[in-house]
């Protein structure tokens, strides 16, 4: 995914949504967002003219902090409680304390943020100036009075009335307690668009509405009888309460009704299309993913949460909702060869490609990332399985990018809701699950969640957190295996296997934790703790007696791990040349130029690298070629049917001379009998490794041995 654009927006802790451009340039509004404690975290720009600070100095305050009436309880309690039920507002007028020392009035309008995994961030809205506006018709009504207490005012009042009217931006009527009209300004006539001679002093509010409703001024079906009674309920309301009317070229005005002393009342008519336009973007930015335009997570709870709720009607084949979770295979690929722009249009185009291929009523989301969902309506788990299959193939055909053919793939995860399931998080967490089945499955899958697979992920779980806790309690031990060397059956070197000491498990087997402490990072302290000890306890034994340590791509694709490694030797006093660095070909398949620059680095400090499990990749061969490694060892996989099968013979004899040929040495591992012992010898190899001699045995056994091989070798 590509960095959200730079619009010039001023940020507080946090970057906001990325919001168009021509939105966040709207005048006379500005866009704001609060956090969740109605802090300032960004003001657009335009927002410096009116508030009269930078807004750097407004970043992190809160809203009422800065407000005329301070903490009052009763102006603040209903948008309090907007802000507590995260709900949107509208027309909330809010004074605020300009640094000349006056008051200056705003309105604002806001829509509730979440974030992509749910949680409530804030608010964001628009706000308005709308300072001019309470002058004027605070002018306007002292006018109004002054000319009822005194004629001899009359020219001043006159200026002062004709000024207020020219200044304001609302269309605006006076009418008397009679409900005739007394006043009007230049703005009304525009905004409805009518000539000023239309209006006439004296008419009743009757007649104007009649003579706007005959012109087709308002939308069809407005009555006048409407109209009028809108008025009158306005004015009973005990706070003024803009209502919204709607023109029939599609305009939107905000109508304002205030009572006047001595009787009548004032009405002005401000036109907000542009702001309710900014405000539907604003809610609709707050609910759907930027790139693709899509629903995001939030708006897929909300719509699974009415999808749920709704009757299922009595078609059979729409019977149960089905959520699939989808996540795109070998996405990265495509963001590291194309880039985030070739990344950002991929996902436009399988966001595309989904939606063309579900019925009208579902919903297709993208969760994040390259991350994506469906909610679907179907009969039963084998419909929604048939989907997951015809998504699957959808999305896996070629796309055009950059003019070069990109293929990916996609793995799907598959929950069914119960007949009585309300719970839309549920249906999420047990898609997530089946989906990562699904990719340790061999991607390209679609799987459908068991109860199982929930029992599964509660015992990863609970793995998870003793394995942690294990790690930092000290309750590892190496177990070290013997390397021979078959021209002398000398031990030579050692290999270093991690085993952990449960509780209550006692021993546990590697196989079992290591992939979990791969997936969670905890591989990387583990295995920073295993070369310290591996380096520490080599130190202590004979000086031709090398140690051998496993590094997992997660380790090697640290930034840290050539640091790591040269400190272990320095505080145990090991010489390089006696560390062997065990690695498989999964670690050059991931990253494979960072990682050969960080093992050139460590070879030319001294360590020897070995290539584990040699011949059962693609490209081992080829990475032969791209960096001299010290040592190969043969799969066991080679060497099982070595005494039988002349075909596991012959490749033995061809990697052996492939290694000679190459000055690379050669071990065979899982060497267990008699008569694959003596096949490995006869096509040459140079160090054998197995059950045959020994097995991983704790450090006080290896102790032992190395003593006694060195009692033999003096009596000899």
């Amino acid at each position: 995914m590509s960095a959200p654009e730079d619009h010039g927006f001023i940020v507080g802790d946090r970057m906001p949504a990325e919001l168009p451009e021509d939105l966040v340039q709207v005048d006379p509004d500005w866009i704001w967002e609060t956090d969740a404690d109605q802090r300032f975290v960004f003001l657009s720009p335009q927002a410096e003219r009116f508030l009269g600070r930078g807004v750097e100095a407004l970043i992190g305050r809160a809203r009422s902090a800065i407000a005329t009436n301070g903490e009052d309880a009763g102006f603040w309690t209903p948008y309090r409680d907007a802000l507590a039920e995260r709900r949107a507002f509208t027309d909330f007028l809010y004074p605020y304390h300009h640094p000349d020392g006056r008051t200056r009035w705003f309105r604002i309008s806001g829509e509730p943020v979440y974030s992509e995994d749910g949680a409530f961030r804030g608010h964001r809205g628009i706000g308005t100036d709308v300072s001019t506006e309470g002058r004027a018709r605070a002018a306007l009504a002292g006018a109004l009075a002054d000319l009822r207490s005194s004629n001899a005012q009359l020219l001043e009042q006159n200026r002062r009335f004709d000024a207020a009217l020219g200044n304001m931006t609302q269309g605006l009527c006076l009418f008397d307690d009679a409900a005739r009209l007394v006043v009007y300004n230049q703005r009304y006539c525009e905004i409805f668009g009518i000539a000023p001679e239309t209006l006439r002093l004296g008419m009743s509010q009757r007649e104007i509405c009649e003579g706007l409703v005959a012109r087709g001024c308002y939308q069809r079906g407005t009555s006048v009888d409407a109209l009028c009674e809108g008025t009158r309920l306005a004015l009973l309301a005990p706070e003024p309460v803009p209502s919204h009317r709607e023109l029939a070229d599609g305009r939107v005005l905000a109508v304002c009704y205030r009572t006047i002393e001595g009787g009548g009342w004032v009405s002005t008519f401000e036109d907000i299309t542009e702001r309710r336009r900014n405000e539907a973007r604003i809610a609709h930015m707050a609910r759907h993913d930027g790139l693709t335009d899509l629903p995001n997570r939030a708006a897929l709870r909300e719509h699974g949460l009415d999808m749920l709720g709704q009757g299922r009607g009595d078609d059979p084949k729409k019977a149960r909702l089905a959520l699939l979770c989808l996540d795109l295979d070998r996405f990265k690929a495509v963001n590291d060869t194309h880039g985030h722009g070739g990344g950002d249009t991929l996902l436009r185009a399988v966001a595309q490609r989904l939606c063309d291929n579900v019925r009208v009523g579902d919903l297709v989301a993208r969760l994040g990332g390259d991350e994506f969902a469906v909610l679907h309506r179907v009969g039963d788990e084998a419909g929604a399985m048939a989907l997951a299959q015809r998504l699957i193939a959808t999305v896996s055909a070629p796309y055009l990018i950059d003019g070069c053919a990109v293929e990916i793939g996609m793995s799907v995860g598959v929950a069914m809701a119960d007949e009585a399931a309300d719970d839309i998080d549920r249906l999420l967490k047990s898609a997530d699950m089946a989906l990562y089945h699904a990719k340790n499955a061999g991607r390209g899958q679609a799987c459908l969640f068991e109860a199982a697979m929930d029992e599964t992920a509660q015992a990863r779980r609970v793995l998870e957190r003793e394995l942690a806790e294990a790690l930092s309690q000290g309750s590892f031990e190496l177990h070290y295996q013997p390397l021979v060397d078959l021209g002398s059956d000398r031990v030579t070197g050692l290999e270093a296997l991690v085993r952990w000491r449960h509780p209550e498990l006692g021993l546990v087997s590697p196989a079992t934790f290591i992939p979990v402490a791969e997936e969670t990072g905890l591989i990387v302290g583990l295995g920073a703790w295993v070369l310290n000890q591996a380096c520490r306890d080599a130190a202590a034994w004979p000086a031709d007696v090398k140690v051998a340590v496993n590094v997992s791509a997660v380790q090697l694709r640290h930034r840290t791990f050539a640091q790591v490694v040269l400190l272990a030797l320095a505080a145990s006093g090991l010489r390089p040349e006696r560390l062997e660095l065990e690695i498989t070909e999964s670690v050059l398949l991931d990253d494979t130029e960072a990682n050969l620059e960080t093992l050139h680095l460590l070879r030319r400090a001294g360590i020897r690298i070995s290539m584990d499990d040699f011949g059962t990749g693609y490209s081992s061969l080829s990475y032969l070629r791209r960096f001299p490694f010290d040592k190969i060892k043969i799969d066991r996989s080679f060497v099982k049917d070595a005494g039988q099968a002349t075909e596991a013979g012959a490749i033995i004899r061809a990697l052996v001379g492939l290694g000679g040929s190459l000055g690379i040495t050669t071990v065979v591992e899982g060497v267990e009998t008699e008569a694959q012992l003596a096949a490995v010898r006869a096509e040459g190899c140079q160090e054998m490794q197995g059950f045959l001699f020994s097995p991983p045995r704790p450090i006080g056994e290896i102790r032992q041995m190395l003593a006694e091989r060195d009692r033999t070798t003096k009596a000899a």
